[in-house]
């Protein structure tokens, strides 16, 4: 009998209703741990067992952190909580009619649905760039863009040529969001305090940082005051900021854009959109721009029982016409409301209509460097916005493991610039070898 034939999902049959969340982000994680376990059965469907905090993958990438330093098991995570059952599988389907979840291990039932699997890379058709671009949607992305940075290094120092090593070395940001402000201003720190120590025989002059947004602005959504002087601190750490301007087209080689600029690299990191993860079964009439169209109370419209919330979701006000940002906290506040608001909405009590607030929002450019916009449109920047950019970014941190790594990581990174976790332990291949090929035709070297 072959090993995994009884595989089920195996979940007992209850008398509470049952609260299927799909996803483990930040939707998902507020949501459970605000339902009450004592009056529901709470499962949770996940691809991987471990929620990731997204803001800090950059830093994964460029060697700033280890991944387990930005990760936390689910199991662990709720493993005081009563009535609750974590699956490390992926949702295949939804049949809204018959309220059926359906995995590769099986369907189950639900009561009340909760959506919260997030959003991926949007490469808008663009075959060649999903094929030959690094996007940071997740822990195995950023491992991967970590990988192909360090080999490339090591491969600088085997080519004679400063015209080779220069397009070797160049690097293309695509999207000038917090995403890719950040991973610029960890590059540049990278190049000027790091890599020249551990690479002397490499003149590291040549690794250009493009970074290419289409708008007018960096950082596009936060005050002006704070847009600029991202873009003035960028450009004083050496960034080679493109802006009104798009990458048409990306072979592994060469990056093309829409002024007319080539660009030879064989590392272009992908930050210029995503859209929703939607899953089959889910009705056209309730879809918008890939996301699932929500009311005030965060329930798709036309659904019974069936909640979204975070990047899946769009939630329209006169404040925000086109949906919430899509960023962490509205993802938290609305797994927060449903999660604590689900017996109401059992019990058919009448609800308090949600309300995002606005927190503020944070960009961090390098060392004592960040820009800050609080909620009554004040901004400034600077070491103070840097400290409070930390600050928050280790309190939302999953677990008191994670924030101890993480404080220690950037207490030594910041007095010594001595990032720790330049190491090659998987790997990449895909564009690497292109690159590989490339100068073993020119002749450079030969393995």
């Amino acid at each position: 009998m072959p090993l995994f034939s009884g595989i089920s999902l195996n979940i007992p049959d209850t008398d509470k209703p049952r609260v299927v969340i799909i996803g483990g982000g930040f939707g998902g994680l507020y949501a459970a741990h605000n339902l009450d376990s004592s009056k529901f059965q709470i499962v949770l469907f996940d691809k991987r067992n471990y929620h990731t905090f997204q803001p800090l993958l950059y830093q994964v990438a460029t060697a700033g952190l280890q991944a387990d330093a930005i990760a936390g098991p689910l199991r662990t995570t709720f493993k005081k909580k009563k009535n609750f059952f974590f699956r490390l599988l992926r949702v295949q389907k939804i049949d809204p009619d018959e309220k059926l979840v359906f995995t590769s291990s099986g369907s189950l039932h639900y009561d009340y649905l909760i959506i919260a699997n997030g959003c991926r890379s949007n490469f808008y058709g663009d075959e060649m760039m999903e094929k030959f671009s690094f996007p940071m949607k997740s822990i195995p992305d950023a491992l991967n863009l970590r990988s192909q940075l360090m080999q490339t290094f090591e491969m600088a120092g085997l080519v004679k040529d400063p015209a080779k090593q220069r397009d070797l070395l160049s690097i293309v940001i695509v999207g000038g969001g917090p995403t890719g402000v950040e991973t610029a201003g960890a590059l540049s720190e990278l190049r000027k305090h790091v890599l020249p120590k551990d690479y002397p025989d490499v003149d590291f002059s040549n690794m250009h940082i493009h970074l290419v947004q289409s708008g007018n602005f960096l950082l596009a959504g936060m005050a002006e005051k704070s847009c600029k002087r991202a873009y003035a601190d960028l450009t004083k750490m050496g960034v080679e900021v493109i802006l009104n301007s798009k990458v048409s087209s990306y072979d592994g080689y060469t990056a093309t854009l829409t002024n007319g600029q080539t660009i030879a690299t064989s590392t272009l990191i992908w930050s210029a959109g995503v859209k929703g993860d939607v899953i089959p079964g889910l009705k056209p009439e309730w879809i918008d721009h890939n996301k699932l169209v929500v009311d005030n109370h965060c329930k798709v419209v036309g659904s019974d029982g069936i909640f979204a919330l975070g990047d899946i979701a769009i939630l329209r006000t006169d404040k925000y016409p086109n949906g919430l940002p899509g960023v962490a906290q509205p993802a938290i506040q609305m797994g927060t409301y449903v999660g604590k608001n689900l017996c109401k909405i059992q019990n058919n009590e009448p609800l308090k209509d949600f309300k995002y607030f606005d927190k503020g929002s944070l960009a961090t450019i390098g060392k004592g460097k960040a820009v800050c916009d609080l909620p009554n449109k004040k901004a400034f920047g600077g070491l103070l916005a840097w400290m409070i950019w930390a600050f928050v970014h280790i309190t939302f941190l999953v677990s008191f493991k994670n924030r101890v790594k993480v404080f220690i990581n950037w207490v030594w990174n910041y007095l010594t610039y001595d990032t720790g976790n330049r190491l090659i332990i998987r790997p990449y291949i895909r564009t690497n070898d292109r690159v590989a090929e490339k100068i073993v035709k020119d002749n450079e070297y030969s393995s």
